[in-house]
């Protein structure tokens, strides 16, 4: 990936987790069901990296996400 693709991503992964930071604590949602939104997120991640013959990004992707889910990309964990 290039230097702007990158960006891109983590701008993108930092809006997401303030959204679902705000709803959580805005109680649009519980605890609860944002764990459940990341899970799925990074199962979705896993199984597609095992469909493609390099699904490195795919892994790298769930490792992150994983990382928020362990609450060390946070400073309000979720």
């Amino acid at each position: 990936m290039d230097g702007k693709t990158d960006a891109a991503g983590l701008a993108a992964l930092a809006i997401c987790e303030s959204m679902l930071l705000s709803f959580k604590e805005s109680e649009l949602v519980g605890a609860a069901e944002v764990r459940a939104i990341l899970e799925d997120a990074a199962a979705a991640h896993r199984n597609a990296a095992a469909l493609v013959a390099d699904g490195g990004h795919h892994e790298a992707a769930a490792k992150v996400i994983e990382h928020i889910l362990a609450g060390g990309n946070s400073v309000r964990p979720v």
